[in-house]
């Protein structure tokens, strides 16, 4: 009886048709290799991802320069007028870099300043807290795939999402004022007082963020032999003496890593923050760089985009001279 085919059949039927497919697939491939030769098909892999990175990255960087050296309103850059390091010079006039009141731009250096303090104390306490919590996962013997969940959990949450969940968890009718309403009988305005708002600001990047740089530790934490600790157990060395002689020296290549990866995140901090205060609250207390060159580029009448272009190359040759001495530091250590 002529019909569907059976088991065999249709398994012979479903392989003719992968070979198939993968055939169509492979045939462009094989055409670059006769042309250009097996030497030369690693570029043509890497190729796409490359017309990306110069589209989306290099090709922004450059008009990103351009831009600094221009000046006027227009924003096509053939149409703007070359000024020079004019923007660089607005930018960099102060009498005095500690006193944003003596500068040209007050609200440039006053952004300045609050990364400077928001960068030290948000890369410290995450370094501080991922260690600590990649040091604990480290010694779990049971639940340690569910704590790790848990800790990178909210790593996957978006950042406006993050931000709004804690501003109504923090905002004067929410649930942490009714707590200390049910508590104390006071409420504490935590958004609108300049310390509290800094303080929740840095503990919410802490919060998001520290699963991530976790992991990371953790996975040197785990690539460390154990025998190391037998020999030191033997000799009777404290685990005290253990985490300063041992795990830390053989951790530092991670803890480089994740210290250039938090001064970079935390130079260019701006949505969590700006939806976590309302744009930068209270006053300019929470206004960062990056929030600066948004605001100086699109959010003004008069949209000075080679000022914001300027602030940009700034930012990006500090974050460079960072991370060039965070590697230099970290190859003198391990020499």
């Amino acid at each position: 009886m002529s019909g569907s085919p059976g088991p065999s059949g249709f398994a012979t039927w479903r392989e003719t048709i992968l070979e198939r497919s993968m055939s169509v697939i492979e045939w462009p491939f094989v055409l670059l290799q006769r042309v250009f030769g097996i030497r030369h098909m690693p570029y043509f892999f890497v190729l796409p991802n490359m017309v990306l990175f110069t589209i989306f990255v290099f090709v922004p960087v450059l008009l990103a320069i351009g831009y600094a050296f221009t000046g006027g309103t227009h924003l096509l850059l053939w149409e703007r007028p070359f000024v020079g390091f004019e923007n660089f010079r607005t930018l960099l006039a102060c009498e005095s870099y500690l006193d944003p009141g003596t500068c040209e731009l007050d609200l440039f250096w006053t952004a300045v300043g609050n990364t400077a303090w928001y960068t030290v104390f948000n890369a410290s306490g995450t370094l501080i807290v991922s260690l600590i919590t990649a040091l604990v996962l480290n010694r779990l013997l049971t639940g340690k795939g569910f704590f790790r969940a848990v800790f990178f959990y909210p790593v996957l949450l978006s950042p406006v999402v993050v931000a709004l969940v804690w501003k109504w968890f923090l905002a004067r009718n929410g649930l942490l004022n009714a707590l200390l309403v049910e508590l104390t009988g006071e409420r504490i305005i935590f958004l609108l007082e300049v310390m509290w708002a800094r303080f929740w600001v840095v503990y919410v990047s802490i919060w998001f963020h520290m699963g991530f740089y976790t992991m990371i530790i953790l996975a040197g934490l785990q690539a460390i032999p154990r025998d190391i600790y037998e020999a030191a157990m033997i000799d009777g060395t404290t685990r005290w003496r253990q985490f300063w002689g041992l795990t830390l020296p053989l951790l530092m290549p991670n803890l480089l890593v994740v210290l250039v990866l938090l001064l970079i995140r935390s130079v260019q901090v701006f949505d969590e923050a700006w939806v976590l205060t309302d744009g930068g609250g209270p006053g300019t207390a929470n206004t960062f760089v990056v929030q600066f060159i948004y605001e100086t580029a699109f959010a003004t009448d008069v949209r000075l985009y080679g000022l914001a272009s300027a602030a940009s190359v700034l930012m990006g040759l500090a974050l460079l001279l960072m991370t060039l001495a965070q590697l230099w530091l970290g190859k003198k250590t391990e020499v």
